[in-house]
């Protein structure tokens, strides 16, 4: 049985040639984040091959830290800043199922 961990995934959607720019906005959010808020626990960052979008996966202990994130206002400002070469979609989940591969023999 997983452990409820609280995912936050952000699709973010990059203007034409933009995707570096948009990359290193949501990297720097992200350390932001990493060396402030207890409530962080990883992340991938991620740039898709075909240069359309960027992605965080992030780990974090409990679904209100993204209040908690939201509410201080470096972060709010530096988060923001991602519009002016993308649009996003931020979602939050809870692990359901976690499935590992069978140990060979």
């Amino acid at each position: 049985q997983p452990a409820p961990t609280t995912f936050i995934v952000n699709v973010i959607h990059v203007h034409p040639g933009k995707q570096e720019e948009a990359f290193w906005l949501i990297q720097d959010v992200v350390h932001y984040v990493a060396e402030r808020k207890p409530g962080f626990l990883w992340s991938n960052l991620a740039k898709s091959s075909d240069g359309l979008t960027v992605v965080n996966i992030e780990a974090i202990s409990d679904p209100g830290d993204v209040e908690i994130f939201f509410s201080d206002p470096v972060f709010l400002q530096k988060f923001r800043e991602l519009d002016t070469v993308s649009s996003s979609e931020f979602h939050i989940y809870t692990v359901g199922d976690l499935v590992l591969p069978k140990a060979s023999a």
